[in-house]
């Protein structure tokens, strides 16, 4: 790809937001005062001649909802229910791609980092979920971009400004990886990013009062938490995560493409990650526990 190199090109957008604690030393239900037990990360992938238009998508959906005295969209404040349904049948609707990673931290509780020392971020963790996400994302976009272009091009990644994250961390992270890989030392033993779709000058922490179209990952990681979590919003509700199917990225390495896996991602496997039964359904309602593989990757352990 040539152009400036001050100011790279770009014909995707991904928009990254999350719903749940990033804590780790107390973990619920093994300790009643611990953070939440999922932490889900998100993304909602556009083409770049929609991004000016998605802040209209996220103002009209807010028109949507019928309130006059909202003027920004959080969907876990959102009463009652059927609001939060208008906001993902909406975005079910729209020209996208939605991506979620979903970890249950019950197996992670109190674990120290042995690579730490080595990862320039304190949030080591949240940077770590997102890498796997990004796994997703740029597989997509590289896939979509030679289909389209005949050639890879590159995603824009726009984060929310959330616990404590910045630009510098996420740039320090990805770019730790990166030279990782240059020395082939991955210390992640499946999946890898597809380097040519990002660049350290396309990449942005935004406050959601800044950014509205982050309001689509947050309704995406939101209404997944509500689906599998049970400890802080009260019983697992798949209402809203399922209208999502429509958008939810699946992969075309079978017929029909699978979702589990790939545009659906839990963490750790679905035999470690010791969730209950209701906690399953919607991860079963994307296709798990079969999920989507490439024979580039070997089985999910959980090393972050």
């Amino acid at each position: 790809m040539v152009g400036d190199p001050y100011n790279p090109d770009y014909d995707y957008v991904a928009y990254i937001d999350e719903s749940g604690d990033q804590g780790l030393q107390k973990v619920k239900p093994l300790d009643p005062d611990g953070s939440s037990e999922w932490l889900i990360v998100s993304g909602v992938v556009i083409r770049k001649e929609n991004e000016a238009i998605a802040s209209q998508w996220v103002r009209h959906i807010i028109e949507k909802l019928d309130s006059p005295q909202l003027r920004s969209l959080h969907f876990r404040k959102l009463d009652p229910p059927w609001r939060k349904e208008t906001i993902c049948r909406e975005i079910a609707a729209l020209p996208l791609r939605s991506f979620v990673v979903c970890s249950n931290k019950k197996n992670m509780r109190g674990y120290e980092n042995p690579f730490a020392a080595q990862v320039p971020s304190q949030n080591w963790f949240y940077c770590w979920l997102t890498r796997v996400l990004l796994e997703k994302i740029t597989h997509f976009v590289a896939a979509d971009s030679r289909q389209r272009f005949g050639a890879v091009r590159r995603v824009k990644l726009v984060y929310s400004r959330a616990g404590g994250l910045r630009y510098g961390q996420m740039a320090a992270y990805y770019e730790w990886i990166r030279e990782k890989r240059r020395n082939d030392n991955q210390v992640l033993f499946w999946g890898d990013l597809e380097y040519e779709t990002v660049h350290s000058l396309l990449l942005e922490v935004r406050h959601h009062r800044d950014e509205p179209r982050l309001a689509l990952a947050d309704a995406v990681a939101s209404a997944f938490f509500r689906a599998c979590d049970k400890r802080d919003t009260g019983a697992c509700n798949t209402a809203f995560a399922t209208l999502l199917a429509p958008r939810m990225a699946a992969t075309p390495d079978r017929k029909g493409g699978t979702v589990a896996g790939y545009g659906v991602k839990l963490l750790p496997g679905w035999k470690k990650a010791a969730h209950d039964r209701d906690q399953q359904e919607i991860f079963r309602h994307f296709g798990y526990p079969k999920q989507w593989w490439d024979n580039r990757w070997a089985p999910d352990p959980f090393v972050p």
